[in-house]
Order: C-alpha cells, then structure tokens, then sequence
C-alpha cells in the first residue's frame, strides 16, 4: 500500500502529537483502571457482575416505567415469578394486558400492531414451493407484506418476553444521557407504532 508524501508526514506527526502528549502528562494506569471492569483481566477467579436485582412488586401495584423512546417495547414493572415460559398454549400475560381485561384491571393494553400480522398471506405446497393465491412464486422478493388484522394478539407477537424484559435495579455503570422525545402527549406510555408505521414511505 502506497502513501503519498503529505499522508506520511500527517501521520507521523499525529503519532508524535501522541507519543509526546503521553509523555508529558506523566500519568500511567493500570489495566485495572482503563475500562468498567475493576478486577484483573487475565483470572476470573474475583470478578463477579452485580447481582441482578429485578423488582418484585405484584401485578397490578406496580409503576410503570417510561418508554425509553418512542413506541420501545415497554419494561415489565412487575414481578414474572410463575409467568414464564410463554407457551403457545399458555400466555400469562393476556390475562391482564388483553384488550378486553385491560381497562378493568388498570393493566397496559396490548397495541394495535399486536392484534396485526404483517407477512404475505402465502402457504406452501406438497413440494415445499410458496404458494399464494392459488399460484407458485418464484420470487418472494417481490411479495408486498400488507397489514392483516388479526381478532386477537398475532402469533407473531405473542411470546412477550422477546422484546419485553423486567428491568433490573441495578445501579448503571455508565451515565445514560441519551433524552428521547417524543412527538404525543402520552408516548412515554402508549404505542402509536401502527399509526406511523409507513410514515415518510406511503
């Protein structure tokens, strides 16, 4: 790889920016004291994360947690002991945050975008080739996903715990100064997601 004469001399004269700004400082770390961890970096024999530390206030008693930004899968504020696993056959979760026992349980009600499917409506045949409308598609590429309305939760959302998790107690090692805005009065709380999903595309 060939560098032209002023590249070389730029670059050389960074590395000794460099060299001698560390120099000067006289300041020396030890590898215990550059990154988050605290413990030596070649044993694992004293390095032990924090415990985790997930609330464990009852359905129903708990405060809900502001979305981190607009239309984020909200935290669990309450405690998922008994709860999980989400079967096909079991969902703990609708018994509260249903649509229809939402309001009358005080609980966060499942959005929109959950009672909706957005894949092809395609199937396939006896030889494993996608089928839709009665034809073989060759290109699936070329499929449009539309919007299908679903009378309950679709089975695409209906495992909970892939996006939503409780959140841990947990002092952060690091300060999050990131701000979210958000554009409606009451997006810390509720989802818009199927209003805006095509926003800026339609």
């Amino acid at each position: 790889m060939m560098f032209d004469k002023k590249t070389l001399i730029t670059t050389v004269a960074i590395a000794a920016f460099i060299v001698t700004g560390c120099a000067v400082s006289g300041s020396t770390y030890s590898e215990e004291e550059i990154g988050l961890r605290k413990t030596n970096l070649y044993s694992e024999n004293t390095t032990n994360p924090d415990k985790t530390s997930y609330g464990k206030v009852a359905a129903g008693e708990s405060k809900v947690i502001a979305r981190a930004f607009e239309n984020a899968p909200p935290m669990i504020p309450h405690d998922v002991e008994g709860m999980l696993p989400i079967t096909r056959d079991n969902n703990s979760c609708l018994a509260c945050h249903d649509p229809m026992v939402a309001e009358a349980v005080k609980a966060t009600p499942t959005p929109k975008s959950h009672m909706a499917s957005f894949r092809p409506l395609t199937t396939l045949d006896a030889n494993g080739q996608i089928v839709k409308e009665g034809k073989v598609v060759d290109n699936t590429a070329d499929i449009k996903t539309a919007l299908h309305k679903r009378d309950g939760v679709s089975m695409e959302r209906f495992n909970c715990s892939a996006c939503h998790a409780p959140q841990s107690n947990n002092e952060p090692l690091v300060k999050n100064e990131f701000a979210p805005e958000f554009r409606s009065a009451n997006g810390k709380s509720q989802s818009n997601l199927l209003d805006t999903l095509n926003e800026g595309v339609q």
